[in-house]
Order: structure tokens, then C-alpha cells, then sequence
């Protein structure tokens, strides 16, 4: 099989591929080695690329398979983590100056999931330092570009995540997301990016930046690979206190049964401010799904607003936590944008905080009262398409400005307020060749609800013409 044929299959069709013998997963590895020494200069999606540990591994998988054992889904599998999930002797930066030299003893858990199942781990990706932004211009380790414009952002924090999955670096990453670094840069590069319910996925081994509202997830090409990843990383995890031990369904059962018959409420507050662009695709997204059967109407969640301060609060109070030791002996290794975050938090008093996580509940039963008669909600992934580097108001001092928080962050950074499961899929390009996004949001622990409706529409909106790199 061709280099770029093995490069166009998506992480379901790769392990038909494998399983069958039809390609061996030394030959999937070095496609995509080849492929990040070919394009990856120009994106800079990736920190650390570890060529040698992959081809081991993929041998090593290619052994097993050959032999009968196979393991599952990402059996010879490459994937690429977001460089904040612990990788045991592998470099893990978390795109910063401070663990510039950092090698963990353990992975993640979510990482060794994958790795137990035989994945191939291509290497570690680009984000914005310490996940503490949307831009992923990260100045430690290089500024991250949108593969769809590369004078654009990828957003953040895992823009190396989504840029690689877009770029055809890697077929399947891991992001995290805590005010929508999932579904930000899944919504602006243009490709699939799943936050789950909050606890749902394990974040032992995965450096914190608000460890009440960080969640871990797949960033991915097509829906069905996100539900393939959810699949494995999911579920209790005994070293992290946190995770559930809500039952783990196969997240691919209800992939194909459609949405006829299904109810969609349109937040109304997250429908005002949009780009003509994104309000065109968003009301087409609608309508597409109107069309395949589903009723589509609009509901309201008074509080959403709140949530937005709510997330911020609690971000700022919980990220100097975790950083105040550095904060103090070593500030001048921080990016200007992050150490100034970082000092936002000193200005939060632990009244704020504590009234913050308190009405966290509101929010949540706001969200689920305006799901009482519906499935799933929906709502654009951004006001905007892509930012210019430098453009956006985390950044810099220069004009013009993009007010991110207004035109990015307050579409996402509420589901991460309320734990709840949220989808972002593209739904076109726009004027500016530019990918467009919307979200798709559950209760907690309905997956399947969200992957159902965001499979179906995927199927019915067809394939992305892909960028030219």
C-alpha cells in the first residue's frame, strides 16, 4: 500500500488493515515518521519525536499480530500525546522551561491504557505551556501553526494535538481540556475532539492545570475513532481518586442508529456574536440534522454566563496552586502571558473560590433542566474561525485584538464548568478556506448519546477537502 493511501485511513480502517496482515505496523510507523520529518517543520505539532522507541514497539506489535495475539483496536496503532501526560523515560515538558528536562518514572494512565493494548507512541505534542491558553504559541518550544493557514492558531491548549491529527502526522492523539483546550483546537484546525464527562477518564500522570475541571480525551479524525479511543481509556482508575466507577459501555454500539426521533436544543446564549461564516454552517448543521430525522429547537440555560467566571475562578486559584513553589523561585522561566495568569491568581480570595465551586452546581442543574425534553444540546464550537498568530488578545499587546474569552472561550469553558460530556465537530470551511465547528453537548455519562448524533451528522456533511501544507 501507498504512502499516502496509508495515510488517508483512519484509526478504525488501520486496524482492519493490521489485524488482516494487509500492512504491518512497521510499515504504519515509518509512514508517519516520514511524514513528521517531511511536514512538521512548517506546523510544529510535535516537541519531542520518539523514532526510535516507535519502530521497537511497532516491531514488537508486528510480532504479536503476525503470531495471532492480537489485542484490540490500537494493536500497531501510532498515536501522539499531548506533552503533559507522563511518559516513563520520555521527555515531558508540558511545553514549558521549568520541565524542560523532566523524564517521569510511570506513564499516564490513559497513555498506558493505550500502550497495553499495543499502541505505538509516535511522540509527544506542541501545546500552549502548562495548558494555561488557547493559542499554543508556545515560546519555550516553538509556536504551533493551523495546517488550514499557517499565519492562524491551531488553539490550545492541545494545539499540537489537533494540528497533527490535520496534518496527517499522527491518525489519533490525546488532548486534555479544562476551559475547552479539546474542542478549541479540534474546532479551528478541523477534526474531532471529545472532552468527556469529568472523571470519566483517568488524569493520574497528567500535569494539572485545574484539577477540578481537567478532563483527558481523544482528538481524532472521524467520531467513530473518538469512541474507538473512549473505549480503552476509559474507566476507574485506583491512583486517581477521582475517576468513576460508573460502568464503561462499548461507545461504538450506537454509532449507526441515526438520530430519527431525536431531540436537539440550541443553547440560545451561545448563538449571539457569531461570524456570518460560523451562523451559516452552524444554522446548515441544523438543518442537516433536521433532515436525517431529528427535532431541533431552541432552549436556554440562564446561568451559562456564570459559568464562564466560575471556570476562571476556579482556574486561577487551582493553577497557582500548583505553581506557587515555582512562582516564587523561579517565575522568570514562565512565558509573559502564563506568569501573568499566574498572578491573576493571587488577586482570588479564598471567599470567591469557594462561592465559585458552590454555584458550579446551579450551572449544572440549569444544563440538565434544559435537557429535560431533549437528547443532546448543540451550539458553535467558536464565534470565529481561526485567530492569526499574534492576534489573539493572550499574546501580545498588538492590533488588532481578538477578545478570545467573548469570541472562543465562552462557547466551551462552561462544559467544564458543569463536568459534562461535549463534542466538537467541524462542519465545514468557510470564506477563508478556514475550518468551521460545532459542539454537541450530553448529560454526564451519556457518551452515546453525543457520539450517535455527531456520527450521524459526520456521515451526512462528507469529507473536509484537506489543507494544502
Amino acid at each position: 500500500m501507498a504512502s499516502n493511501e496509508i495515510l488517508d485511513l483512519d484509526v478504525a480502517a488501520l486496524a482492519e488493515h493490521l489485524r488482516a496482515k494487509k500492512i504491518s505496523p512497521v510499515e504504519v510507523t515509518q509512514v508517519y515518521l516520514d511524514r513528521i520529518a517531511r511536514v512538521d517543520e512548517k506546523i510544529h505539532s510535535y516537541i519531542t519525536v520518539t523514532s526510535g522507541d516507535a519502530l521497537a514497539a511497532a516491531k514488537k506489535a508486528e510480532g504479536e499480530i503476525t503470531a495471532g495475539n492480537w489485542r484490540g483496536t490500537f494493536h500497531g496503532v501510532p498515536v501522539g500525546l499531548k506533552d503533559l501526560l507522563y511518559t516513563k523515560g520520555v521527555l515531558t515538558t508540558a511545553g514549558s522551561k521549568i520541565l524542560a528536562d523532566f523524564r517521569p518514572d510511570f506513564d499516564a494512565t490513559a497513555w498506558a491504557r493505550l500502550k497495553a493494548q499495543g499502541a505505538v507512541m509516535l511522540g509527544k505534542l506542541n501545546l500552549h505551556e502548562f495548558a494555561y491558553g488557547i493559542t499554543s504559541s508556545n515560546p519555550h518550544w516553538g509556536v504551533c501553526r493551523n495546517p488550514y493557514g499557517l499565519d492562524r492558531i491551531p488553539g490550545g491548549s492541545s494545539g499540537g494535538s489537533a494540528a497533527a491529527i490535520v496534518a496527517r502526522t499522527a491518525p489519533a492523539t490525546i488532548g486534555t481540556d479544562t476551559g475547552g483546550s479539546i474542542r478549541i483546537p479540534a474546532s479551528l484546525c478541523g477534526c474531532v475532539g471529545l472532552k468527556p464527562t469529568w472523571s470519566r477518564v483517568s488524569r493520574y500522570g497528567v500535569v494539572p492545570l485545574a484539577y477540578t475541571m481537567d478532563h483527558v480525551g481523544p482528538i481524532t479524525r472521524t467520531v467513530r475513532d473518538a469512541a474507538l479511543m473512549l473505549n480503552v481509556i476509559a474507566g476507574h482508575d485506583p491512583n486517581d481518586s477521582t475517576s468513576s466507577r460508573e460502568a464503561v459501555p462499548d461507545y461504538t454500539a450506537t454509532l449507526n442508529a441515526g438520530v430519527r426521533g431525536m431531540r436537539i436544543g440550541v443553547i440560545r446564549e451561545l448563538t449571539d456574536g457569531l461570524s456570518d461564516d460560523v451562523a451559516k454552517s452552524f444554522k446548515a448543521a441544523m438543518k442537516q440534522l433536521t433532515d436525517l430525522g431529528a427535532s431541533v429547537d431552541e432552549v436556554s440555560i440562564p446561568t451559562l454566563a456564570t459559568a464562564n467566571v466560575i471556570n476562571s475562578i476556579a482556574t486561577f486559584t487551582e493553577a497557582l496552586d500548583y505553581h506557587e513553589e515555582w512562582m516564587r523561585t523561579r517565575p522568570d522561566d514562565y512565558g509573559t502571558d502564563v506568569r501573568r495568569l499566574l498572578e491573576s491568581g493571587m488577586a482570588i480570595t479564598g471567599v470567591a473560590y469557594v462561592r465559585a465551586q458552590r454555584a458550579r452546581a446551579k450551572v449544572l442543574a440549569d444544563a440538565l433542566a434544559a435537557m429535560e425534553k431533549h437528547d443532546v444540546l448543540a451550539a458553535p464550537g467558536s464565534a470565529i474561525s481561526a485567530p492569526k498568530i499574534g492576534e489573539g488578545r493572550l499574546v501580545g499587546d498588538g492590533e488588532p485584538r481578538v477578545d478570545v474569552v467573548d469570541k472562543i472561550l465562552r462557547f466551551t469553558a462552561p462544559f467544564d464548568c458543569t463536568g459534562q460530556p461535549a463534542l466538537a465537530i467541524p462542519t465545514g470551511l468557510g470564506g477563508d478556506g478556514l475550518p468551521l465547528s460545532m459542539q454537541i453537548i450530553g448529560r454526564p455519562f451519556d457518551e452515546p448519546s453525543v457520539l450517535r448524533v455527531s456520527s450521524a451528522y459526520e456521515e451526512a456533511r462528507g469529507a473536509l477537502p484537506p489543507p494544502s501544507i
